[in-house]
């Protein structure tokens, strides 16, 4: 993997269920529970499937003409299966964009379509990494192991 393919997030616990998320940029935001104005971590995982798509169709339709109204709302279902594991099922992606009337408004609009494909099916990566499923690892640091191990016998 070349070091420019490579990308990250640090989330640090602010206090019960909620948390910072920081990028190496500096961006920083909050996720939570749904008890605040939080995004929940449902909720950023829309926002990544849209957010994404939505990057990819502005900046291919936007050459031809500028949007008067450019706006992307994401849903799907939360539910439980019988197995007892949660996950999400009929994740929508749906557009709506509004051009100028006019040569270039027509071309943007005739763009439109093919840019949302496009988007789909190569350009997007988050959509893309959650069509196909992608295994995720879990590891835990060492080091955390070792610290409440040693927290604990210090406590007897």
């Amino acid at each position: 993997m070349s070091d420019d393919s490579f990308r990250s997030v640090r989330i640090e616990r602010t206090g019960m269920g909620t948390y910072a998320v920081r990028n190496t940029r500096g961006g920083s935001m909050s996720v939570g529970m749904g008890e605040d104005s939080s995004f929940t971590p449902v909720e950023l995982l829309l926002a990544a499937i849209g957010g994404c798509t939505a990057i990819d169709v502005d900046l291919i339709t936007s050459r031809r003409a500028e949007p008067i109204q450019f706006s992307v709302d994401v849903s799907g279902d939360k539910i439980r299966e019988e197995a007892g594991g949660n996950r999400m099922r009929n994740l929508k992606v749906e557009f709506t964009v509004t051009f100028p009337a006019g040569a270039d408004g027509d071309r943007a609009r005739e763009a439109l379509p093919r840019s949302v494909q496009q988007s789909h099916d190569r350009l997007c990566t988050v959509s893309r990494t959650v069509e196909l499923g992608t295994p995720v690892a879990i590891e835990i640091d060492g080091a955390a192991g070792v610290r409440q191990e040693q927290e604990s016998s210090d406590d007897r």
